[in-house]
């Protein structure tokens, strides 16, 4: 067995849906299903032009990236898969990053980095390598440093849920 786990993750922290035209993602998960568009992020490095929408409230909160790229011919190609990727909070994500890198756990170029919503990220890759064989099995997963209050707020929730 590996050793302890340093770190926990917490929960959902985003999910990030792309396409070739944000508008047509804008008139479902802004228009329709009400959204608030919370800010917006285009990055040349990242090849995206995204909205960033809230659901939900407080420190609960998730974040729903409604993504086009910048070039449909460059990568990373943020339109070629619908679901893009998944976010999860993580409540000390340098020690996450160290102990799954150990436990062989492939990282996207880039490392650790400040996202789209101004937290700390990285990346686990889709895919596992010779060096590094543990991957997504096909899905993106970006880890975020969760602020304190959202590590207090699932404490909280952690704690009312335990048996007494």
């Amino acid at each position: 067995m590996s050793a302890p786990r340093p770190f926990r993750i917490l929960g959902i922290q985003q999910i990030a849906i792309g396409g070739p035209d944000k508008a047509r993602l804008r008139r479902l998960w802004v228009e329709l299903f009400g959204l608030p568009v919370t800010g917006s992020f285009v990055s040349e490095r990242e090849n995206v032009d995204e909205d960033i929408c809230a659901l939900g409230a407080g420190a609960l909160k998730v974040e729903v990236d409604l993504m086009q790229p910048l070039d449909p011919q460059k990568k990373p190609a943020v339109h070629a898969t619908p679901l893009n990727h998944v976010g999860l909070w993580v409540d000390d994500l340098p020690r996450a990053v160290e102990w799954l890198s150990a436990q062989g756990v492939r990282f996207a170029p880039g490392g650790i980095r400040k996202g789209a919503a101004g937290f700390d990220i990285c990346f686990i890759h889709p895919k596992g390598s010779e060096e590094a064989p543990i991957g997504g099995e096909g899905v993106l997963i970006e880890l975020v440093q969760a602020p304190p209050e959202v590590v207090r707020a699932f404490d909280a929730l952690a704690a009312a849920g335990a048996p007494a």
